[in-house]
């Protein structure tokens, strides 16, 4: 998800995606550490998307 699209979204869809996000960092983190998974860059990947969706988080929080 580009940076652009997050700026689209609302503050609660943001809070929405950041839970199901950092659900699926757990997973894949459980997953590589059980079995090392077919593409580990999959985990920074998400690791900076949520990074990305709490930038933009406090981004709105301010800007209120």
């Amino acid at each position: 998800m580009k940076n652009s699209e997050l700026k689209g979204l609302s503050l609660e869809e943001l809070v929405s995606r950041l839970a199901s996000e950092a659900d699926n960092y757990s997973k894949l983190k459980f997953a590589h550490s059980i079995t090392p998974i077919e593409n580990p860059m999959k985990i920074k990947e998400s690791r900076k998307l949520i990074a990305r969706i709490k930038t933009e988080i406090r981004a709105k929080e301010t800007s209120k």
